[in-house]
């Protein structure tokens, strides 16, 4: 309806042109909205105020022109000029209700743009490092990421969803050594673990599948382990120089086998990371490899393009990134004198390999702590020569976690965490993927587990699926009673729902492509789950003061054929945002 008003609206400003009342150089911004308030008709624009001073015009004289330029249309049944100069518009009934029959005649595809109609992107999310299990912080990014994705292919936009494996660093040595130590714990020997290593649970797991695999391989006494490193922290030592000389001891002694145990590690952990979030309706097209980029030699190609154009010094054995030349806060170092090359190094290459496979925009979901990163990424992409406008950044803050009024601590490093999984099992997946996107995603949360379980109107997930299992009872109980929904005779009907709340109904169905596109193209699902609870809402309003299985079968089919269609949309709106649409309940 928004588009057949805004083409009356062009109509009518063409008439204006042709006969003198405007110039001809006008460039008009035409915006339809839907109003707040009944009083003020269905929907308002504000192009005469937005043309008045171009047009040298007062706006409420241009807006009455404009209002008697507008074509004969059967949609309107009136216009009105309100305050300063807005035209609002009054929409007749049955152009109103035509949105039902859309919805019932589109099903599935109703709101959906044509699919691959739009720029291709590439949306990369959670790429949690993979030294252990998933928790409800990382469910959040994956939550979001996912939902961003669906909008985004909804809008017509192809989409490629990517994991960045962070399979090389530092993090991973860690990992490594904390897995050969419980691995040597398991084999007898008496050691004192690194304050600093992984302590989880599943570390003692990974340690027993190598004992599995390959037996006493890996075992070296504990003495020989531990002889001359340097003192942990609770022996009055650094926790980082303890933690890197057991790195290098492991590398020694291991040799070659050393791959094997980090890639033991590695596996497992990633391994659990596709399960658990293919199991919360999460799949990627693409895992890319941290490592693939050193061995590729991308990560030297980047270096050697920004060492070409000059963006690259060295001091004092460092090789640093002229950052500062493009808007950071500081110059970064990308190889340090060891001939190391630095995580940033890696970023770069990552980047400039994302733009090299030819994608229209690049979208980044971040957690909160990355804020820093952006403008360093940023600077890279313009330094190697690509529109650094094309990367789309999008923090996500972790989800905090309370039972009662008591607050989780989560903590990968202690291993005293709440996984991904537990939170699953707990609340159950539509209660977490619909939680996860009800607010802004930079917005702080906490997780209520009590209200995510509840059956109650205040949980907004069981509220909408309760809305969409009550049009199925019905219809089972229409069955049941021997009558059946005539959809035809129900389209033909619809003048018939003279309520308020019937019509307020409709006008929230016709909303719901607008939201959709606007949700996904400004990446704000929080904005589809508000629409589809005050739908439900609407829906509940409605029900609650009318009947639907009546003696009167010309208005009881108009009815069911506004529930079914209100069905239909619970349902498009559920499926974008992982959440099942349960018939009953």
């Amino acid at each position: 309806m928004k588009e057949q008003i805004a083409q009356l609206i062009e109509t009518a400003l063409d008439s204006l042109i042709a006969d003198g009342t405007l110039p001809a150089d006008i460039t008009p911004n035409i915006q339809v909205e839907n109003t707040r308030d009944k009083a003020h008709g269905d929907f308002a624009s504000n192009i005469a105020l937005t043309l008045a001073k171009p047009a040298r015009r007062n706006p409420r004289e241009l807006a009455q022109q404009i209002c008697d330029a507008l074509p004969q249309s059967g949609s309107v049944d009136k216009t009105e000029i309100a305050g300063p100069g807005f035209i609002n518009f009054f929409a007749n009934q049955a152009s109103t209700f035509a949105v039902v029959g859309e919805i019932l005649e589109q099903g599935d595809s109703f709101g959906r743009a044509q699919p691959n109609s739009g720029p291709r992107m590439q949306v990369e999310f959670v790429s949690a490092n993979p030294t252990g299990p998933l928790h409800v912080g990382h469910g959040r990014g994956a939550a979001y990421g996912a939902t961003v994705s669906d909008l985004l292919e909804a809008a017509g936009v192809e989409v490629e969803r990517e994991y960045y494996v962070n399979d090389a660093g530092r993090q991973m040595n860690i990992l490594a050594v904390s897995v050969w130590l419980r691995y040597l714990e398991l084999n007898d020997q008496e050691l004192t673990f690194p304050s600093n290593g992984y302590q989880g649970y599943y570390i003692r797991d990974i340690a027993n599948d190598l004992i599995k695999d390959h037996g006493d391989r890996f075992n070296f006494p504990a003495a020989d382990v531990f002889f001359e490193i340097p003192a942990d922290e609770p022996a009055g030592g650094d926790k980082e120089i303890h933690i890197d000389a057991l790195i290098e001891r492991a590398r020694q002694l291991l040799g070659d086998d050393y791959e094997t145990v980090f890639d033991a590690g590695l596996t497992a952990i990633l391994g659990d990371i596709r399960e658990d979030l293919s199991e919360f309706g999460v799949d990627y097209q693409e895992w890319f490899s941290e490592r693939s980029l050193t061995s590729s030699g991308d990560v030297s190609r980047a270096l050697e393009q920004l060492e070409a154009k000059g963006y690259l010094y060295e001091e004092e054995g460092n090789l640093w990134f002229r950052s500062t030349d493009f808007g950071d806060d500081k110059d970064r170092v990308v190889k340090r004198a060891n001939g190391q090359t630095t995580y940033f190094a890696s970023d770069i290459a990552y980047h400039m390999n994302k733009f090299e496979r030819g994608f229209d925009k690049v979208v980044n979901i971040w957690g909160a702590d990355h804020h820093g990163y952006i403008a360093r990424v940023k600077a890279a992409i313009q330094a190697m020569g690509y529109d650094p406008e094309k990367l789309e950044v999008r923090l996500v803050q972790f989800a905090i976690l309370y039972r009662g009024s008591e607050r989780v601590q989560m903590s990968t490093r202690s291993g005293s965490f709440v996984t991904l999984r537990e939170l699953r099992n707990e609340v159950g997946n539509d209660a977490c993927r619909f939680f996860y996107v009800t607010r802004k995603a930079d917005q702080h949360m906490d997780f209520d587990l009590e209200l995510a379980k509840s059956e109650s109107k205040d949980n907004p997930v069981y509220y909408i699926q309760y809305a969409h299992a009550r049009v199925c009872s019905v219809l089972r109980k229409l069955d049941s009673e021997g009558m059946a929904w005539d959809q035809a005779a129900g389209l033909a009907s619809l003048e018939r729902l003279e309520s308020e709340t019937e019509k307020d109904l409709v006008k929230q169905l016709a909303k719901y492509p607008e939201t959709l596109q606007h949700a996904a193209l400004n990446f704000e699902p929080h904005m589809l789950a508000n629409y589809l609870r005050d739908l439900a809402g609407d829906f509940h309003t409605w029900y609650n003061g009318h009947k639907l299985i009546i003696d009167d079968a010309e208005l009881r089919n108009a009815r069911l054929t506004l529930s079914v269609s209100v069905r239909q949309v619970l349902a498009n709106g559920l499926k974008l945002l992982g959440v099942s649409a349960p018939e009953q309940m």
